[in-house]
């Protein structure tokens, strides 16, 4: 049998995970994984934590966790994120994540979710160019004291 590659594993995984799940969590999971792979093209699927989905681009975009009562979005740098629609419902005390909790019956605007998708891999992306520019800095001055 051939070795499938870490992102391909990683798939594989999360579509066994929403078959084994054979309920509305199943399918809340897969529409919200849906989503955040529409809204960002290069998004990587990973599998982490003995058995979490998470979705990544630049850094941790969120993780899609599945509880008895909810499937739960946590966004690794929410606490960062403007939310506009008022998304985040869950783990607001925090200074760093904030999640969303999805209860049976509840809609998931697909608009806000994009934008909050989008929103957190542009903040990843700024944080990695910060520190390249950061890096580039450094070793300018260093540069400099030895002349």
């Amino acid at each position: 049998m051939k070795k499938l590659a870490p992102v391909e594993a990683a798939t594989a995984l999360i579509d066994g995970r929403i078959k084994e799940l054979g309920d509305w969590r199943g399918e809340m999971l897969a529409r919200v994984r849906g989503i955040i792979r529409a809204a960002d093209a290069e998004v990587v699927e990973e599998w982490k934590w003995r058995g979490v989905p998470v979705w990544s681009h630049g850094g941790i975009i969120c993780t899609g966790e599945t509880y008895k009562q909810v499937v739960k979005l946590t966004f690794a740098k929410g606490a960062a994120l403007a939310d506009p629609s008022g998304l985040f419902n869950s783990s607001l005390e925090g200074n760093v994540r904030r999640a969303i909790d999805i209860r049976e019956g509840e809609a998931v605007s697909e608009g806000a979710l994009t934008e909050l998708v989008r929103a957190a891999v542009g903040l990843n992306l700024k944080g990695k160019s910060k520190a390249k520019v950061g890096r580039a800095k450094a070793t300018t001055d260093a540069d400099s004291l030895r002349e």
